[in-house]
């Protein structure tokens, strides 16, 4: 059996890619933080998992245990994903997001030259690295990944491509996250659980994508022929205010207009006014497309939220399928 190694298989792509993975037969090892606690809710979407617990700062941890796994795959996703958070906390962001690459390139060349065993790097790039906000630590960091894969593509003739991932979205997203934030506020408004909700920047305009679809362009990376690094995204942006409107509307409101509160502390110090894929080269090498629509995505993370809300039930298999149970939308 073919096995996989994911660091963070317990945030959003971690989550799909790890289900996919399983469902393809391969064996699956993830870490996790290690306050990752055998209740978390988030073990429901990770069966057959085999959890281990790991700060990937921890470098001589990490390369342990690759050298113990001896994985087929490696997929880099866990990462401090928070732009806005990098600004606060520049040195945890690199010892987080930069110095764990360096080390997995050092295991997966000890496995070959101790074991004769090539394995596959994925790193989780960003688009971020090439905004406007490049100069974040978050960008900076993601970057300096960026220049290791390159370096052992180049240097060690290793299999290891980057996928520079435009924003992309789930019902498993974060609160902390614009998108999620917004679902929620809106399933909470329909319900008279809240009347307001603090944003920031509504002219900002993302690529925004399905994560459910984009886990599956890092499998065809990593399974093509050649390395290649490649932009993942839709190839259309919208602006926020768009997604509020929708997420409004799929939520059974109005003009979201009088129940938004301008936040200036939500502003980042450093913006990119809009961000697009090019979706034509994974188009040509993959042959992957997003498939799924802004309007159904948007739909998808309210009609999750308003079920958790309706249920009380935070964390189940079915918020991952964009088909919720019928009567639920």
């Amino acid at each position: 059996m073919r096995t996989a190694l994911v660091t963070g298989v317990a945030g959003q792509d971690g989550i799909y890619l790890a289900r996919s993975l399983r469902a393809s037969g391969l064996a699956v090892v993830g870490t996790v933080a290690p306050g990752f606690a055998a209740d978390d809710a988030r073990r429901v979407y990770l069966d057959g998992v085999d959890l281990r617990p790991l700060d990937v700062r921890d470098g001589a941890a990490l390369e342990a245990l690759v050298v113990e796994v001896a994985p087929d795959e490696v997929y880099n996703l866990a990462a401090l994903s928070s732009v806005g958070r990098s600004w606060e906390e520049p040195e945890l962001t690199a010892a987080t997001n930069a110095a764990p690459v360096e080390r997995l390139v050092a295991a997966l060349l000890r496995l070959r030259s101790e074991r004769g065993h090539d394995a596959r790097l994925f790193q989780a790039s960003s688009a971020e690295v090439h905004g406007g906000a490049a100069d974040s630590p978050y960008a900076r960091a993601k970057a300096a990944a960026d220049d290791v894969v390159r370096r052992a593509r180049a240097e060690h003739d290793l299999f290891a491509v980057c996928g520079v991932l435009h924003n992309h979205e789930s019902a498993v997203r974060p609160t902390r996250f614009v998108t999620r934030k917004i679902a929620r506020s809106a399933a909470e408004i329909a319900l008279g659980r809240r009347e307001t909700v603090s944003l920031g920047n509504l002219d900002v305009q993302r690529d925004w994508g399905f994560a459910g679809e984009y886990v599956e362009a890092m499998r065809l990376q990593l399974a093509h022929d050649v390395p290649l690094d490649l932009p993942i995204g839709t190839g259309v942006a919208h602006s926020l205010a768009d997604l509020l409107a929708l997420a409004f509307a799929a939520a059974g409101l109005g003009d979201p207009g009088e129940r938004v509160v301008q936040d200036p502390a939500l502003l980042r110090p450093a913006d990119t006014a809009v961000f697009v894929a090019d979706p034509e080269p994974a188009a040509a090498a993959l042959g992957w497309r997003a498939g799924v629509g802004f309007e159904t995505l948007v739909a998808h993370l309210v009609a999750a939220d308003l079920e958790r809300l309706r249920t009380g039930i935070e964390e189940a298999p079915a918020y991952l399928d964009l088909r919720l149970p019928a009567g639920r939308r």
